[in-house]
């Protein structure tokens, strides 16, 4: 089987698109066997481009589930849904699973909602269903009171979401800790503003 992926230099092929190139050995025209290369949907939806360059030719697929060979001979056509699954499961299967974030909101100090609350057991379950994982806990805080206080207020709710995620069995050397203090506010708004989604802590898996 000949592989080619699309140039990540490319600024037509989006890096949100690359791990979803696909390309297998087939018959893709009833004429012969080729290597050619499909464009899958990228997690949120969007399709990017693929530019081949063969040595027959150049062909640019722009479209969701279209397929050219790698030698650039035949213009991009739709490949059925039951022939990408066939011949990509096993590249689809061993796809990474795409990072996701998790808020968690605060009551006040470092009490959660109990709306957040109840997203801990999700986050160490996303945690326990990746080989490899990589945990940012970033706290953050509304604009209500000085930045110093604001800077030390959104270390705890940090540290306290780490640690709670720690007991629960989350590795501790795949955990980073951050404090953003009243920056990078969720929700903009003037010093001292009581603003409940901006009192809280961002978990970022990947």
């Amino acid at each position: 089987m000949r592989l080619a992926t699309p140039n990540p230099t490319d600024p037509r092929t989006p890096a949100s698109s690359l791990f979803l190139v696909a390309v297998v050995a087939l018959m893709l025209t009833a004429c012969a066997p080729r290597s050619y290369v499909v464009l899958l949907e990228s997690p949120d939806g969007s399709t990017g481009q693929v530019v081949i360059k063969g040595q027959k030719g150049e062909q640019v697929i722009s479209k969701a589930r279209q397929g050219a060979p790698t030698d650039g001979s035949v213009p991009a056509a739709p490949v059925e849904t039951d022939q990408i699954t066939k011949d990509f499961s096993d590249a689809m299967a061993a796809q990474p699973k795409i990072p996701v974030r998790y808020l968690l909101y605060f009551k006040s100090g470092t009490t959660l909602t109990a709306e957040s609350e109840a997203l801990i057991p999700k986050i160490v379950a996303e945690v326990a269903s990746r080989p490899a994982v990589d945990l940012s806990v970033i706290g953050h805080t509304d604009t209500v009171y000085k930045a110093e206080y604001n800077e030390q207020l959104s270390l705890k709710r940090a540290t306290t979401i780490a640690q709670l995620l720690k007991e629960k069995g989350v590795p501790v050397h795949a955990l980073t800790v951050e404090s953003h203090g009243k920056r990078n506010l969720l929700v903009a708004t003037p010093d001292n503003v009581w603003e409940p989604k901006n009192r809280r802590v961002e978990v970022s898996i990947r």
